[in-house]
């Protein structure tokens, strides 16, 4: 092991940028940040996830946590990793704490806490700090292009036993979602739809109409590219199901995987793993209808909902 003297910063540590520039990343994200950060020093500084457990009264399991952004941070926690980690200079302490300060700021869905489950909670966050996000999608339109009836439909259906309030916060929190298409650096959407997704008519066919009709308007957005994946290609690179795949503007960060299940997700974090969704999200790329067919199968499909 390798041991870093006082004041020493570990050489294989980039500075970490002023926390002003990544205020607007939203608190999951900034986990992450601060997380693979300290990663960064603990693996230069030669120390084990154990180790840096014990220093703060805490399992390795917590720190792996910690280091991926699953868990808010205590700031004293932080404090003593960096001072066990070498990382001593305020002018290298400081940022990171604050950053780890600004992560523990309740994002704006925290308001939808009665009808947001803890385990989709860390996605809105990784959702509204994207800059790309892939998804393919095969029973449904993705949430994200999703107009406010056909929504209701959908959640209405799912949440059987739900008030009609509870439904409408569903859809408002839905519809806010798409508030990333008109922030300044708009959300990056390339979505991949299964032709059973436009096929299967939710709440009607007038609903299901200007659903097609909203899908045709953005899909003439330059930062949305939307393919249909048709029953005529048979079996296909994603035969396990839907698929989400988030990218992030800051390098430090890697892609996130998102399985989404009727009672949960999964996070699968293996760089291995990570590399075979995006393969697989390729080929259904190269599968799909390509985007300039795609506003004519649109509008043949609304046709024959007519």
């Amino acid at each position: 092991m390798r041991v870093v003297s006082a004041g020493e910063p570990p050489d294989e540590a980039a500075p970490v940028a002023p926390a002003q520039e990544y205020r607007t990343a939203g608190p999951t994200v900034l986990r992450m940040l601060v997380g693979a950060q300290l990663r960064r020093f603990r693996e230069a500084a030669g120390i084990s996830t154990e180790a840096a457990g014990y220093e703060i009264r805490a399992s390795h399991s917590k720190i792996s946590r910690m280091e991926l952004g699953r868990v808010g941070f205590k700031e004293r926690d932080v404090a003593d990793l960096l001072t066990l980690y070498g990382v001593t200079d305020p002018e290298r302490r400081e940022p990171l704490l604050e950053l780890a300060e600004y992560a523990n700021v309740p994002g704006w869905w925290q308001e939808y806490g009665d009808v947001v489950p803890g385990w989709f909670e860390p996605y809105l966050g990784l959702e509204q700090g994207a800059v790309v996000v892939r998804v393919y999608e095969v029973q449904e339109v993705p949430e994200l292009l999703q107009t406010a009836d056909y929504a209701r439909a959908l959640i209405a259906v799912r949440h059987p036993e739900a008030s009609g309030d509870e439904v409408e916060r569903r859809v408002e929190l839905r519809m806010r979602r798409r508030r990333v298409f008109d922030r300044p650096d708009p959300l990056k959407l390339w979505a991949i739809l299964d032709e059973a997704a436009l096929r299967r008519v939710v709440g009607g066919a007038e609903t299901m109409r200007a659903q097609i009709r909203y899908l045709i308007e953005m899909a003439g957005r330059p930062n949305i590219t939307l393919q249909v994946l048709p029953f005529s290609v048979g079996g296909h690179a994603a035969e396990g199901g839907p698929m989400t795949l988030l990218r992030f503007a800051e390098p430090d960060l890697p892609d996130v995987v998102y399985l989404e299940q009727l009672t949960g997700a999964l996070y699968p974090d293996r760089a291995s793993d990570i590399i075979r969704y995006r393969d697989v999200l390729n080929r259904l790329g190269v599968q799909a209808e390509p985007p300039t067919r795609t506003l004519s199968m649109l509008h043949e499909i609304e046709d024959r909902l007519s």
